[in-house]
């Protein structure tokens, strides 16, 4: 890990680099040349990239993401794993964030988020943005559409997609589209405070029409099986999930019947200059 010289003190702080998303980020930021500092549980965990220093910190402890947090200016916000006291933890970083005298809070939103949304966990990331805008910090929402990535995961053994989903929509982004988009608003913080965008991928597909992109990206058949609510409940029931967890995993569907992931936004290209990465091009890649 190489230390960030003095002369170029990292003023912008990474959350999440050791997962998918907050890793495409940092290295996007060290390829653009911006010192970063890494705040992460593990430190060791961290990737080694050019002038970026990993200092430890925890979202549900204030003291350390404070002193992690000192001079520095802007700070891109990951949410936390999914958990019970989820919003708890990112009230409590919040506040350490403002305390700490950040100046800009860059925050992976949900795309229609609200505090009736039917998914679930959209509803703490309205409460999470909530919090954010009484905090005085000058902030960024991106909100993001369901993970491109997370479409194959939704497939069962058997080539079967199950869920109550109806004919509903939704604009599946890709991780990478989401962490150029982060990047440039990274690299020009400023020119984006107090704005919200909605990340989506260039087409809003039924889960048939998933399932049609996953058959001819993966060679093999799947196919879209509607469920009502009580059987998509039955289901699950047998993973022992506690019931919040199975709420969000049922609400992934209904949120997409509902019509709340619907829409196609153009700010993929505005933020990075480059067309939204269709579903099955994302698929195509990660089958590589």
């Amino acid at each position: 890990m190489s230390q960030a010289s003095e002369a170029s003190a990292p003023t912008t702080v990474v959350t999440g680099s050791t997962g998918r998303l907050g890793g495409r980020v940092a290295r996007r930021l060290a390829e653009r040349g911006v010192p970063q500092k890494l705040l992460a549980r593990n430190p060791a965990r961290a990737p080694r990239l050019p002038d970026s220093v990993a200092v430890r910190g925890d979202y549900a402890d204030q003291d350390a993401v404070r002193e992690a947090l000192a001079g520095t200016r802007t700070v891109f916000m990951v949410s936390a794993s999914e958990s019970s006291d989820r919003l708890a933890q990112h009230k409590t970083f919040i506040d350490a964030v403002a305390q700490a005298g950040v100046r800009h809070l860059v925050y992976v939103s949900f795309y229609g988020a609200a505090p009736d949304a039917t998914f679930t966990l959209a509803r703490d990331h309205f409460h999470t943005e909530q919090h954010i805008r009484a905090s005085g910090l000058a902030y960024t929402f991106l909100r993001d559409n369901f993970y491109a990535e997370f479409v194959p995961d939704l497939v069962g053994e058997d080539g079967i997609i199950r869920g109550p989903a109806g004919q509903g929509r939704a604009a599946f982004v890709g991780q990478d589209d989401i962490a150029d988009a982060a990047a440039a608003v990274l690299s020009r913080p400023d020119d984006h405070a107090g704005l919200a965008y909605d990340l989506t991928g260039p087409q809003s597909l039924t889960l048939d029409e998933a399932a049609a992109v996953l058959s001819e990206q993966l060679g093999r058949t799947v196919t879209y099986q509607q469920e009502t609510l009580e059987e998509a409940y039955a289901s699950r029931a047998s993973y022992g999930a506690p019931p919040w967890q199975l709420d969000a995993w049922v609400s992934t569907y209904t949120a997409i019947a509902s019509g709340e992931l619907d829409g196609i936004s153009d700010a993929v290209p505005r933020l990075t200059g480059h067309p939204a990465t269709p579903l099955s091009d994302v698929v195509r890649a990660a089958a590589e």
